[in-house]
């Protein structure tokens, strides 16, 4: 098994796994922080880094259905949030390939 590649994110505000504290997403890459996840509140980011998915699968969320991937933290497996594969509602489109970070299982760095 090869080393695991882990990604430096530049800027001020980072998003980290409350786990290992490997860097996850950028504050600048926040398109809302009006969503809910498993786990309480959440926010929709255009880019999110070191992490794995998971298998693409079906779920009947407060918006619809969707098809999503669970996302996890790479280095550490915790599972982080979710990434939106397909919405089927026209006024969901906008989310796909969008992720969902939870706010939860997120620390701040820099702020």
């Amino acid at each position: 098994m090869g080393r695991l590649y882990i990604q430096n994110l530049i800027g001020e505000k980072i998003f980290k796994c409350k786990y290992c504290r490997v860097d996850s997403a950028s504050h600048d890459d926040i398109i809302s922080k009006d969503f809910r996840g498993r786990f309480g509140r959440a926010y929709l980011f255009k880019n999110a880094v070191n992490i794995s998915l998971g298998p693409s699968e079906n779920r009947n969320l407060t918006t619809g259905l969707h098809i999503v991937n669970d996302i996890y933290c790479s280095s550490c497996q915790q599972i982080l949030g979710w990434r939106y594969e397909k919405a089927y509602e026209e006024s969901e489109k906008y989310k796909e390939g969008l992720y969902i970070l939870e706010k939860e299982r997120m620390l701040k760095d820099g702020w």
